[in-house]
């Protein structure tokens, strides 16, 4: 069965099918008169599960580590999330719902909305809400919630899907490894499994039909492949593999304080992309340069009003901090059309991605954007901070916004408020528009950083969310590396520097036909760094800049996907 490769390596166990007690909500009218009865029981509820989630959080910290505790901080705020509150408490007072269902009714909405998101760092954070609520929910029925603590003995865990709580209370000692129907690679069953370097397959859609406790499974992490009852000689082959990978493994950490050099001397930078400030730890154990992206959107989304300057300030302050001194690239807000945000009133649009946000929202909404831009500004005396614009069109958005951007230097000159006066600002080119008339737009800023996400998807007209046409979405398209080399080529020609952000930045045979374009910074999830660091000290710049200008010359994507693959296997 082939899934989302989500966490690297190989495990080779019985299978332990992993089956949550289903309870249906007994969903009813109360009367008025119990109005403040139920909000209490809702109360009681949440406190409970407060202190649940702070016992597991104590548990993962000891266990795997600060950041894997920090998730857990998250849930508790989740459990006090005003927009969660005011859906329940909504669901109560107007519309007389008992506390089952407005629980119940108030994750539908709240995770439906991050569903509907394009980023997947962010959509998959519906997870988050749906694991608080749900355990809210047990809580209310005083059913116990279940969990994997009291596995014994050495399984792969096999589930519909797994939640932070889930992967949080594992023994790695006994789970070697799990594959599930849902989730992706950025959720945080998958973060979770590279933190404890279990093997994870997900997205399988319907692993738990196919498989029942006791059966025999191979997990191949890296391919996304799951074996069912494999026969001696796969079991023989495999463990053979696994030995293999447990000492690639150990040669790739010697790499983590070496630079991302080729065997001619041509460097680039690995930074890692993050969400938010406890992505830190992660990013540093894993041998970030810098943070190549640094999505702004969370906190924004989980609240009803907007944050303040002085918020803002706080919180790209511990990121400015907490790199020492590297740098990080700040993406201003990034929101509307696809994010929606209750307390901005964004109108419902029929297609989002070509709507209403982003950029242009920002320009619209100058209040809003410069006291992002000041919190970014003031963060900057603390730390190597650049600003980034994203969803560029128009070379009239970057002028309107670095006016903005000035106005907002001249406001905390005049309070005397220190900045980092030699700020640099960059542009996402994510858009065909960006990428063509990227020798115009370079003129204005410092540096460029691909989206390739959506540059693919502009590029290509394609819907990635569409199965029917999801197999067109490939970033080896001709169309999309041509816009690639001539944005690469754009920057050099005036002697400035173009970076990388999507997830294309990690992928192997992308590596090397991006490093011979010329591409100066690669950024990606922090657990790819060692592995591209690996694959560039490995290449000479000539062999690559060579590879490059042949596949630019192919006009047929599985051409081109078949040459890069050749030596991505060397």
């Amino acid at each position: 069965m082939n899934g989302i490769a989500a966490s690297q390596g190989i495990a080779i166990a019985k299978a332990y099918v992993y089956e949550k007690v289903a309870f249906i909500i007994d969903e009813k009218l109360i009367q008025e008169a119990d109005i403040s009865s139920t909000l209490e029981r809702i109360e009681a509820a949440k406190e409970m599960t407060k202190e649940q989630l702070k016992a597991i959080g104590e548990k993962a910290r000891a266990s795997m580590g600060e950041e894997e505790g920090k998730i857990f901080e998250t849930h508790m705020m989740l459990v006090e999330d005003p927009i969660i509150e005011q859906r329940i408490s909504e669901h109560v007072t107007r519309d007389l719902k008992n506390a089952e269902a407005a629980v119940q009714l108030a994750m539908t909405e709240i995770s439906e909305m991050f569903l509907m998101i394009e980023d997947p760092y962010l959509r998959e954070r519906s997870a988050d809400v749906v694991d608080v609520c749900t355990r809210m929910m047990y809580n209310l029925a005083n059913i116990e919630m279940p969990d994997l603590s009291h596995i014994s003995e050495e399984v792969i865990i096999i589930a519909n899907d797994l939640t932070p709580s889930d992967t949080a209370q594992m023994n790695p000692k006994y789970i070697k490894g799990f594959a599930t129907n849902a989730g992706g690679k950025t959720s945080h069953s998958a973060i979770m499994a590279r933190t404890l370097e279990i093997p994870a397959v997900l997205g399988l859609k319907n692993i738990t039909e196919a498989v029942e406790t006791g059966d025999w499974l191979i997990i191949n992490g890296a391919a996304g492949e799951v074996i069912l009852n494999p026969n001696e000689v796969e079991i023989e082959t495999y463990k053979a593999l696994q030995s293999q990978l447990e000492g690639h493994k150990k040669e790739l950490q010697k790499l983590l304080n070496e630079p991302a050099i080729t065997k001619d001397g041509h460097l680039v930078e690995l930074s890692a992309n993050i969400g938010t400030p406890k992505d830190i730890e992660s990013a540093l154990k894993h041998g970030a340069e810098g943070i190549g992206l640094f999505r702004t959107e969370f906190l924004y989304m989980d609240r009803n009003s907007l944050p303040t300057e002085s918020e803002q300030f706080e919180y790209y302050k511990e990121v400015a901090e907490g790199m020492k001194g590297r740098p990080v690239i700040v993406r201003t807000l990034d929101i509307g059309g696809d994010k929606s945000v209750p307390y901005l009133d964004i109108e419902e649009e029929l297609n989002p991605f070509l709507g209403w946000r982003a950029i242009r929202m920002c320009l619209d909404k100058v209040s809003l954007f410069k006291t992002q831009l000041k919190a970014i500004l003031r963060a900057s005396y603390y730390g190597k901070l650049r600003i980034m614009y994203p969803m560029i069109t128009h070379i009239e958005q970057v002028r309107q916004a670095n006016d903005i951007l000035e106005q907002a230097k001249a406001e905390l000159r005049e309070q005397q408020i220190p900045f980092d006066e030699a700020i640099e600002v960059g542009i996402m080119i994510e858009t065909p528009a960006a990428a063509v008339i990227a020798d115009l737009l370079i003129k204005e800023v410092d540096f460029f950083s691909i989206g390739t996400n959506d540059l693919t998807q502009y590029t290509l007209a394609v819907d990635r969310g569409n199965e029917k046409i999801a197999k067109l979405y490939n970033s080896f398209h001709p169309g999309v590396l041509r816009l690639i080399k001539q944005v690469i080529q754009a920057s050099h020609k005036a002697g400035k520097w173009t970076g990388m952000c999507g997830e294309f930045a990690s992928d192997p045979k992308a590596v090397i036909v991006l490093l011979g374009m010329g591409l100066d910074e690669f950024s990606m999830s922090a657990s790819s760094i060692l592995e591209v660091k690996e694959m560039i000290r490995k290449l000479t710049f000539s062999q690559a800049a060579e590879i490059a200008e042949a596949v630019t010359n192919k006009v047929e994507v599985e051409a081109i996907e078949n040459y890069l693959a050749r030596f991505a296997g060397k």
